[in-house]
């Protein structure tokens, strides 16, 4: 989450925690869910780590801490953007990249952070694959009394497979159509 804080701090300048979180209402929750405590403490992680200062003010009679990205901060996101996708959910690391690629300048560096989440779906997809044929292997030896509930275990694992698949085919032709 803090990485994309970096990115709308990146994008829309100096903003209060409130203003914040009202960006991120209109924008990245569409696919990363994040509650007003959640962003007030990666906040906080991001002022210790030095890559967000906050400063102080006092607007028609009211007190407000601004938040502004440092160089640090700046570099951080870079760093982040450009590295390898990581954590458990991959639709998420995807599109909070993708979200936020238009703040890298180079286009050759956007096909690249392109091809690279392409390879990532890949990469899942060819895990998923091989865990559904290991799954159909065993289907025969699931006992009766379970058979609905594998059957829709199954479904699950089929949704997710053409989920992967339409993902792959969307990502693929953007990185094709970058310039």
């Amino acid at each position: 989450m803090g990485n994309v804080i970096l990115g709308l701090l990146m994008l829309l300048g100096p903003q209060t925690l409130y203003s914040l979180n009202a960006q991120f209402q209109r924008g990245p929750s569409l696919f990363y869910r994040a509650s007003f405590g959640s962003l007030q403490s990666a906040l906080r992680g991001l002022v210790a780590s030095g890559y967000v200062t906050v400063e102080g003010v006092v607007e028609g009679g009211r007190s407000k801490k601004i938040h502004t990205i440092t160089d640090e901060g700046v570099a951080a996101f870079h760093a982040w953007i450009r590295s390898p996708l990581a954590g458990g959910d991959l639709e998420v690391a995807a599109l909070s990249r993708l979200f936020l690629l238009g703040l890298v300048d180079d286009a050759d560096e956007r096909r690249d952070i392109l091809d690279h989440i392409v390879s990532e779906v890949e990469r899942e997809l060819a895990r998923l694959e091989e865990f559904a044929a290991t799954l159909d292997e065993q289907a025969d030896a699931v006992p009766d009394e379970y058979r609905e509930v594998f059957r829709y275990q199954r479904a699950t694992l089929d949704y997710g497979l053409t989920a992967h698949r339409a993902g792959l085919a969307w990502f693929r032709d953007l990185a094709a159509g970058e310039t």
